[in-house]
């Protein structure tokens, strides 16, 4: 549930389920709201699931079951994965070293589960995991001007300049954590964590103080990161080896630990994946569902794994998985049981201000 359903309903929001949580959909004008988005800067209230890590041993810990090296430093943090024992993404995390805690943020159904897994597999480790969903909200801040944006709004330090780094300082009487992201959307962006009891404050601060935001939701985040090349989990992350989707930044090779009974260097990572992520602009204006049928010729090639009607570009554009070795940039997608045309296409579809640290390495 939002922290601040109350404020989003004053606001008009419409509200949507994403993974059994109640999460702003829109404002009205979706399509609208995207272009002020890469226009300018907007406003956003994330769902996460929040897990905290505590105890002497606590980087030692997380880092032996996640994909990528874990920051010893304070204020530094980064994009890791939970395979499972074929290789596959379980989970995705951010991972954040607030000094004596690690902060983890994953989706909303997972952070319950992993919490618990992790939990029962701590020994002799001073390690403590618990769940802190409710103690936190967090807000994005995305757009060509969020940089601009933290700035004005942001007290007793300086907007971050690295990923996954991040400050900590007030907007006007509350404590706050700003952090880099990894650009999701394609444009600049930041997130601002608070206490729960401050996400009105926070909110009000992000809203109406310093440069004025557009507040958005999740389906504008969809077709933000849609136009950006940006894979998310539920439809292109889960399950999927990560060299298939090119994500490299998840994973350190170097570090040779086991994840779900698997080492890291087992997930292709030496050789060329079977499989890769590719961008498809369509013909005509029907938009496939995910799933849908690729072909060259005669022969399936892949799957769609979402698609939509780009705001900013007026073309059907979609996310595909097909074969590595795919020469043909030109393909049909099944739609209502006719076959479609379909040029691949660059990612991303759209440059934005800042490049989604999740573009496939391959291009």
């Amino acid at each position: 549930m939002s922290v601040i359903e109350s404020i989003h309903e004053d606001h008009g929001a419409t509200f949507g389920e994403r993974a059994d949580r109640r999460v702003v959909e829109h404002y009205g004008r979706p399509a609208r709201t995207h272009r002020a988005v890469r226009n300018g800067v907007g406003l956003l209230e994330q769902a996460y699931g929040v897990i905290v890590v505590e105890g002497d041993d606590r980087v030692e810990y997380v880092d032996n079951v996640v994909s990528n090296r874990v920051p010893a430093t304070d204020g530094q943090g980064c994009y890791a994965l939970v395979l499972d024992p074929q290789g596959g993404i379980d989970v995705e995390l951010y991972i954040y070293n607030a000094g004596e805690r690690l902060l983890l943020l994953t989706q909303p159904e997972t952070a319950a589960p992993l919490a618990e897994e992790w939990s029962g597999k701590v020994f002799i480790q001073d390690v403590e995991i618990r769940v802190a969903t409710d103690d936190y909200a967090v807000f994005g801040i995305h757009g060509p001007q969020a940089t601009e944006k933290i700035a004005s709004v942001l007290n007793g330090a300086g907007s971050p300049d690295e990923r996954y780094s991040f400050v900590r300082g007030t907007m006007g009487d509350v404590g706050v954590s700003v952090i880099r992201t990894d650009a999701l959307t394609g444009e600049e962006s930041y997130e601002v964590i608070c206490a729960a009891a401050d996400a009105a404050a926070v909110h009000d601060t992000l809203l109406n103080q310093g440069l004025n935001a557009a507040p958005f939701g999740y389906r504008t985040v969809d077709s933000l990161a849609l136009e950006a090349g940006s894979p998310l989990f539920h439809t292109e992350l889960e399950g999927t080896l990560p060299n298939v989707l090119g994500l490299r930044n998840a994973l350190d090779f170097e570090k040779g630990c086991y994840v779900g009974q698997e080492v890291v260097s087992r997930v292709e990572n030496r050789g060329q994946p079977s499989r890769r992520l590719v961008g498809l602009t369509l013909d005509g204006g029907a938009v496939p569902e995910s799933g849908a049928a690729v072909f060259d010729g005669d022969a399936s090639v892949g799957n769609v794994t979402r698609a939509g009607e780009s705001p900013l570009l007026g073309d059907v554009i979609a996310l595909a998985i097909v074969d590595y070795d795919l020469a043909s940039d030109e393909v049909t997608v099944r739609v209502d049981g006719t076959e479609v045309a379909a040029t691949r296409t660059g990612l991303p579809f759209v440059e934005g201000s800042d490049r989604s640290d999740r573009l496939p390495t391959y291009q």
